[in-house]
């Protein structure tokens, strides 16, 4: 079979084999292209542990292998694993992952019961069946005044294409209408980020002190381009951290632009205690120094 045909939409009855829930998260899709790490951003939509279904504020191409980090809840952490990607129709793409363990299998079964999420139902329209009669020399299925008995039976064959586009309609429907709230939630946001981005930063906090407040910290994925150019070496990061303790801006301050960008990718998921500024949380600035070593 033809490893380049992809199939872009499914009309057929559903062949799950296990549940879905809707659940929307955040998550991030990393895909390596010419050898560098390119990162897009999105929100599920519906996630089960053989894959996820998630609005992207970009394009994949169906059959390439990327990486999933999605953010579970507060309490749990990011489930990172690899996937393919098996569609993408627009801005909606389905993943199926990759050796997922039983531990990440546990905790999407955990994230779904602590989430109260509810189960995906696919409906599929049912068979229309048509009764015969005892055979009684052909004369059983006419009805009084009409000697043919045909036309009943073309009654209940248009009967059944109308019931069958009007639930083509409704799912076409329920899937454009799910399809915009996504999407406007994505936006919304993308638009939240960029305004908390744009806080100036009320204060200036030596590294040191920072380091104390790291709660949650994500190591660095050394790219192949760099090893192959045997490039090493420590990157400084001048940051932005937010009232709640996340990164919301960075730019780095040395070093080759590969390892730079590796570093940005790995600081964007670093979390701190919020810094206060006369007790209250505060934007602050700070400066982080990753390494890279073979």
């Amino acid at each position: 079979m033809a490893t380049g045909v992809q199939i872009r939409g499914w009309s057929g009855p559903s062949r799950r084999r296990v549940p879905r829930f809707l659940l929307q998260a955040p998550l991030d899709v990393t895909v390596l292209r010419s050898g560098i790490p390119d990162t897009v951003p999105g929100r599920s939509v519906n996630v089960c542990e053989r894959g996820i279904s998630a609005m992207l504020a970009g394009e994949l191409v169906p059959g390439e292998a990327v990486g999933i980090e999605v953010r579970l809840s507060q309490a749990m952490d990011s489930l990172r694993t690899r996937a393919l990607v098996r569609y993408q129709d627009k801005l909606r793409c389905g993943l199926e992952f990759v050796g997922l363990s039983v531990e990440q299998r546990a905790a999407i079964r955990e994230w779904a019961k602590e989430s109260k999420a509810e189960t995906e139902i696919i409906a599929s329209p049912a068979p229309v069946s048509e009764k015969k009669g005892p055979d009684t020399g052909g004369s059983s299925g006419a009805t009084a005044g009409d000697g043919s008995g045909r036309r009943p039976k073309k009654r209940r064959r248009w009967l059944g294409w109308a019931l069958f586009l009007i639930f083509v309609a409704a799912a076409a429907g329920v899937a454009w209408w799910r399809w915009n709230r996504g999407w406007e939630e994505l936006e919304s946001e993308l638009k939240s980020r960029q305004v908390s981005s744009a806080d100036k930063p009320q204060a200036q906090v030596s590294a040191e002190v920072m380091e104390k407040l790291l709660v949650h910290k994500v190591a660095p994925t050394y790219p192949a381009e760099a090893r192959k150019e045997n490039l090493q070496g420590i990157i400084a990061l001048d940051i932005v951290v937010g009232r709640d303790g996340s990164v919301v801006s960075m730019h780095a301050l040395n070093g080759p632009e590969v390892l730079a960008r590796a570093a940005m990718d790995a600081l964007r998921w670093w979390t701190f205690e919020p810094y206060r500024v006369n007790g209250e949380p505060a934007v602050v600035e700070t400066t982080v120094a990753v390494e890279f070593k073979r």
